[in-house]
This record gives structure tokens, sequence and C-alpha cells, in this order.
């Protein structure tokens, strides 16, 4: 005996009444697949502070595809510097997000603010291993900023084949003509106290200390516990910004440097790695910055060398030279302080962004 069906199942199962619930189901697997296609599409900007790893900060749908680099763009802090400090202000003042809103994936890294950049350099060595594994990248695009543009030269000579690019910004790579000027107050001083060599009179020790405090303060604004503070020795700051350790860390880091002080880079590729460098001249670029009387002074101690008050426009120069004669001072090339830069001048955001987008065009 066949069984029929009620009217009510029988109108269920014509097509015009189960093709609407069936179309609705297609358009939310439509809807989910667009949205995880659209966070996939989604510009990132990540906190690496070592050691703690690294954590989303925020992530953005593209407005463009300018910086949409192949590999993620790591960036590395100078003497003194931070990632985001209390979560609030960049040491690279909104270009991390000028960078995520063109594509990019971005990481910011913390080393030791005061130390050497052999030992700052193996701190970021790891970190870039640590981004490596995280982004699923073999590479990344190393973009550093004064001290740090001598940290990712150390990571390029020591592990090639985690970098496809290194860029420096503003960068004694030839050393600083003011950090020669500190050590030579601070060993003829401590001389003419009566303290011998390696000793330092009160004055320097006390200058010294305060390094060191700078450099743990900058580890707890980036979130480091006291229990993981990184390590920070003043002496080995300084002198990792003279001539003479320059001179030592370009012979075992000779890849892309000019031969001579002032000479142009004769290579801008070596062990399949491009190098590029960019950087400014001049200290007082916004009246409205006290930092820039602060360069103003310290400038003064280049003898008439065009400088950004800490970095010599010569010894700036690093594989292809963008240029080395920008209106910034040395804060300006970070985008500090606060972004309060040259009026009437490229934004420092667009120079970055700028050269994010050659990386982009040499595939990069």
């Amino acid at each position: 005996m066949t069984r029929k069906l009620p009217p009510r199942a029988r109108v269920f199962l014509t097509p015009s009444a189960f093709l609407p619930p069936l179309c609705a189901i297609g358009a939310g697997v439509l809807m989910l697949t667009l949205q995880t296609t659209s966070a996939q599409a989604a510009g990132q900007y990540y906190n690496c502070a070592n050691p703690t790893g690294c954590k989303l900060v925020s992530s953005k749908h593209w407005t463009s595809k300018h910086t949409d680099t192949k590999y993620p763009v790591v960036m590395a802090h100078g003497l003194g510097g931070f990632t985001k400090a209390f979560g609030l202000v960049d040491y690279f003042y909104g270009i991390p997000e000028t960078l995520m809103k063109g594509g990019s994936q971005v990481y910011t890294t913390k080393t030791s603010s005061v130390n050497n950049s052999e030992f700052r350099g193996e701190q970021l060595l790891q970190q870039v291993k640590t981004i490596s594994a995280i982004s699923g990248s073999p590479k990344v695009n190393l973009l550093g900023h004064s001290q740090g543009g001598i940290d990712i030269r150390y990571v390029a000579g020591v592990a090639p084949e985690y970098v496809a690019s290194v860029t420096a910004i503003s960068s004694p790579e030839q050393g600083s003509k003011m950090g020669d000027w500190v050590i030579k107050q601070v060993v003829e001083g401590s001389a003419n106290d009566g303290y011998g060599e390696g000793e330092f009179n009160v004055g320097s020790q006390i200058a010294l200390g305060f390094f060191k405090f700078v450099g743990g303060f900058m580890d707890i604004s980036a979130g480091i516990s006291f229990k993981e503070l990184q390590e920070q020795d003043g002496w080995n700051a300084v002198q990792a910004l003279s001539t003479d350790y320059a001179t030592q860390f370009n012979a075992k880091f000779p890849a892309a440097m000019p031969t001579s002080y002032c000479g142009q880079p004769a290579n801008t590729e070596v062990n399949g790695i491009k190098y590029y460098s960019f950087s400014g001249i001049g200290q007082i670029t916004n009246g409205l910055d006290p930092s820039d009387y602060m360069l103003a002074l310290t400038g003064s101690t280049f003898n008439g060398d065009p400088n950004d008050g800490l970095v010599s426009a010569c010894s700036s120069r690093l594989g292809y030279v963008v240029r080395d004669d920008y209106r910034m001072n040395h804060l300006d090339s970070a985008n500090q302080v606060l972004g309060l830069t040259a009026w009437g001048q490229p934004d420092p955001k667009t120079l970055y962004r700028d050269q994010v987008n050659r990386l982009k065009k040499a595939s990069l």
C-alpha cells in the first residue's frame, strides 16, 4: 500500500520550495569563503619583542597592493630603540601601518637597546628564524634604522639563506664622528682623572650607567618581563658607533660596502641578497620638534661633513644608494618625534612605502 504524503510535505519537495533554502545555504558558504579570502588578503603588523615572540598588533584589508612583497618586511631599531612602547608609540612612527595598508606583512623586532652590533645581530638572527617559521616564508626583507642598519648586515653575513634584501636607513656603516667624539671624552676625561685604560671616572660611569638604564626601560616598554630583560652594555654600544669598530666590522662583513669613506658602493647584490640605503642631511627640519636642537648640537662634531646630526651622508652609503641627501635629520628618518618632520618635503612614511614597492618590483 502506497503512503500518501501530507499536502505540506509534497509542497516542500517541489523545486520552488527547496531551491530558496539551498540558495541561502550556498550564499552563506560563499560569504564565509569571501571572508576567509579577505582575511588572507589583509596586511598584518606583528610586534616581535624578543624573547616573548611575535604578537599580532593589527590587520587591515589592502587599500592597494603597492607594498605587497613576496617576502615579509622585518624592521630593526637603532640604539636605544624599542618596538611599540607601552602599546602606544611605534619606534618607526606610523610606518608599519602605512606598509600594512599596501599589503605588507610587517614584523618589528626588539634587540638589546644598548649593546654592540654583533651582539644585537645575533639576537636579531634568532628573531628572523622565528619570523620565518611563523610566516612560512624562507626569507625576509630586512630594514634597519641607524644601528639597526648594521645589525641587519650581520644577519645577512652569517645567515644569507634567510635574507632576500637589506635596506639601511640613516645607518653609520663606517662609524659616526659623534661616536668618536663621545669615546674621546670618556677616555681622555678618565685618563686625566688618573684612571687606567678600561677604567672610567665618576662622570663616565654615571653616563654609561644611564645608557644601561635606558636599555632596560625600553625592554619593559616593549612588554618584556623583568625576568627576561635583555643584556645592556653602554660602553659596547658607544664603541659600536665608532669608526674603529666600523673598520673591524666591515672587514668581517664587506658586502655592498664602498671601498673608501665617501665612495660609492660597487656592488648592490652579494650572495643573492640585494642591498639598499637611504638617508638625509640637516638637523633643524621642524622648529616645533625640540629634538632638532639637540641634533644641531651633536651635528657640530662633524666639522662641516654633511650629516643628519648623528650620521654623515658618506657613512650611510650601502649597496644601491637611493638618496643620501633627503631633508631629514636622524630622528626624522624613523618619522620621529611623533611625525614632526620637515614641511614641504617627502613624508618619511612615503619613503619607506616607495622602498618596499621597490622591493616588490624586484620580486622580493
